[in-house]
């Protein structure tokens, strides 16, 4: 076998270098990380959320630490579409990784106005869709619960972009291989699960929520048992490659991610607690394959034994 084991992987045309790739909203624009992380060396980056127009967020306290992770209600607060460009593109043109963004809206509509956005920026890679925000005219019900709802926005956006286009699922359906199923036939290359799971905490002193929005997002170590068992599911039924997320701090969770059928991961909460998280999982995932005796990455995806 070669000196170096190969960690390339692809995502559809899409090759990284490695298989680590950041969460969105767990690493901002990528600068803010540039003193503490070697970016080139990672995967792929994706930035935060970004909507049509700046979006404050909720009113905090809006994070809370729990037991084996951490609950949010940002509210997806950003910059907005044309404050991205004028001010973060230029930075993230530096760098060796391909860039995706990841777009939400409150209407279907300002989906496929962002892709076409989007579309016209060479120096972005793909767009990561969020499925797991409220459809307005749906009566706040998320995109990514309703089957119907999921193929009409991926396919809006495929419409509208060239680009690699990733949709990312929300836990919180009774049946996320059909979910996933719908996806990839709206026209998704590829599949990243999963997002938080609906949760909240309680101040026993106060009897109030702990977060000001009462139910937010659960992230971390908590969930990566039901992220794990759901990339499994999904990585069985798409022909498409599948993205696992979901409480990966360390090379050895990664690890279970890619053997579970995952192409790529990509690291979120453990940015907060290891801002070296990313780089740390990459040095993990070669001395495994030196130690293994293997020679690709690749070898190691889907090779789950049941």
């Amino acid at each position: 076998m070669p000196e170096k084991p190969v960690l390339n992987v692809a995502l559809g045309g899409l090759e990284l270098q490695n298989p680590v790739m950041t969460a969105s909203g767990t690493f901002g624009y990528a600068q803010e990380f540039d003193d503490l992380v070697d970016l080139n060396r990672l995967g792929a980056i994706i930035v935060k959320g970004l909507s049509l127009e700046p979006a404050p967020g909720n009113p905090p306290p809006r994070i809370v630490e729990t037991a084996g992770g951490m609950l949010n209600a940002i509210g997806l607060e950003n910059v907005g579409i044309k404050a991205f460009v004028a001010h973060k593109l230029d930075f993230l043109k530096t760098l060796k990784p391909p860039i995706f963004v990841n777009i939400y809206g409150k209407k279907e509509e300002e989906y496929g106005q962002l892709a076409s956005r989007i579309e016209a920026i060479e120096s972005i890679s793909g767009i990561e869709v969020n499925i797991s925000c409220p459809n307005v005219k749906a009566g706040g019900m998320a995109f990514g619960v309703d089957p119907a709802a999921v193929f009409s926005v991926v396919n809006r956006v495929r419409k509208k972009t060239t680009k690699l286009l990733i949709v990312k699922l929300s836990p919180n359906v009774t049946d996320i291989a059909q979910i996933a199923q719908q996806a990839e036939a709206a026209g998704a290359d590829v599949i990243s699960l999963i997002n938080t799971l609906s949760a909240m905490a309680i101040d026993i002193e106060t009897r109030r929520p702990k977060l000001a929005n009462i139910v937010g997002g659960l992230s971390g170590p908590a969930i990566k048992p039901v992220a794990l068992r759901m990339v499994w599911q999904v990585a069985r039924t798409v022909k498409i490659p599948v993205i696992g997320i979901g409480g990966i701090l360390t090379a050895a969770d990664a690890l279970e991610f890619l053997i579970a059928g995952a192409t790529a991961i990509q690291v979120g909460t453990a940015n907060f607690i290891n801002p070296r998280a990313t780089t740390d999982i990459i040095d993990g995932l070669e001395a495994f394959l030196i130690e293994n005796d293997i020679a690709k990455i690749t070898d190691l995806i889907g090779t789950l034994e049941v």
